[in-house]
Formats: C-alpha cells, structure tokens, sequence
C-alpha cells in the first residue's frame, strides 16, 4: 500500500558530505513523523533523526551539529544531509514514516524502506 524508496548512500572519505533522500509513495492520506534510522553490522538499529509534519526535530547526540533532517511535504520525502562523515557513521541507513493510509477506515501504520549503504573510508 505504501513504499518508501530511499537513494542517495555510497562511499565517502572522512570528513567528506552526503545526502539521503527518501520518498513515500502509494495510498498515502497524510504522514506523520519521518525518520532516519541506521544499523550497523554486529549492532542494533538506532535512531539517527526525526521529524514531525510541523518541521520539528530530534537528533541521536552523535549526529547533532553535523546532520540536518528536513522533508518537502508536497513531495512525501524526507532527506537527511550528513556532514563531517565519520568511520563510525558506516551503516545501513533506513527510512521510516508514520502514515494515514488513504483508506475508508484511515488506517495508521509505520513504514521501512529497504535502506542505503553509508560507507565513510579513507
């Protein structure tokens, strides 16, 4: 019913810049919260940012001052720009979305996309 599909991962140098986009699409009546999201291997998925349909945002201590989540509601897409990369940043990279499906009962479910490879090497 709804997909996200996320783009925007690669290979990046220390210290160097990327940025993820995510777009929703399907039967979508409205999207709450979107997220970024991130696992890396041996290790649990941990929260990278959100952001509410109002443009409020919360960011994992790690990432604040380098990331900056934003999201273009016309378009159903989040986008997380990511600065002054880190080896530790290495991970998959997953979006989520909180969304009201365009149904008669309006139903709200959370949605994954299938994730981004972030590689930060020198």
């Amino acid at each position: 019913q709804v997909q996200l599909v996320e783009s925007g991962g690669g290979l990046v140098q220390p210290g160097g810049s990327l940025r993820l986009s995510c777009a929703a699409s399907g039967s979508i009546f409205s999207i709450d919260a979107m997220g970024w999201y991130r696992q890396a291997p041996g290790k649990q998925r941990e929260l990278v940012a959100t952001i509410t349909s109002g443009g409020n945002t919360n960011y994992a201590d790690s990432v604040k001052g380098r990331f900056t989540i934003s999201r273009d509601n016309a378009k159903n897409t989040v986008y997380l720009q990511m600065n002054s990369l880190k080896p530790e940043d290495t991970a998959v990279y997953y979006c989520n979305a909180g969304v009201v499906i365009l149904t008669p009962t309006r139903g709200f479910n959370h949605y994954w996309g299938q994730g981004t490879q972030v590689t930060v090497s020198s």
